[in-house]
């Protein structure tokens, strides 16, 4: 059985992720904003998660936060380079070059049951093979303008189905989709 994928993500009211050389600064901002102890249901939706999937800019940003917020949940990076993985993180972060489809195949295979998919590029390559199972987007009432989109171009339309809507006095919305063809 194929492991379940799911993106959980913030994004801006028009769609980025990241201003464009990557900065989170827009995001850092918001939350500042956020009451003590608020996590938008991250905590829970990561006791949900086996293994997280991250492209190398994603993994090289999460570096730069003050801890690693993973603690020694397995995480692969995807790079079709050669990856430098602190000495520290040896023990739950590997690299991989292989396709969504390959590597979804073996994290199923070696028992995954829920992967999380975290990054632009990563994210529009698992959706490109149809491999996102479950969508959930904040986003956080501010409008950048440009930057890193969540979405790039895609082929063809990708139906979602409505499954919840949160608001939260932050101004920050959630929502919750499913991938139509898994309906």
């Amino acid at each position: 059985m194929r492991a379940k994928t799911s993106v959980y993500i913030a994004t801006s009211i028009d769609g980025f992720i990241a201003r464009p050389d990557g900065s989170l600064d827009w995001l850092n901002d918001a939350n500042a904003g956020v009451p003590s102890g608020e996590d938008f249901g991250y905590k829970e939706f990561m006791k949900s998660v086996d293994v997280l999937v991250m492209g190398r800019n994603t993994f090289a940003q999460v570096l730069t936060f003050d801890a690693w917020p993973y603690e020694d949940k397995k995480v692969v990076v995807l790079s079709s380079k050669p990856l430098r993985v602190p000495v520290e993180l040896t023990n739950t972060v590997s690299a991989s070059a292989e396709s969504p489809n390959v590597l979804v195949e073996r994290l199923s295979a070696d028992g995954a049951i829920h992967l999380y998919i975290d990054g632009g590029v990563t994210i529009q390559r698992f959706l490109a093979t149809g491999l996102i199972d479950e969508i959930t987007i904040t986003l956080i009432p501010v409008i950048l303008g440009q930057g890193r989109p969540l979405f790039g171009q895609i082929e063809k339309d990708i139906p979602l189905v409505h499954l919840a809507t949160k608001t939260f006095d932050s101004g920050f919305i959630q929502i919750k989709y499913l991938v139509e063809r898994h309906a």
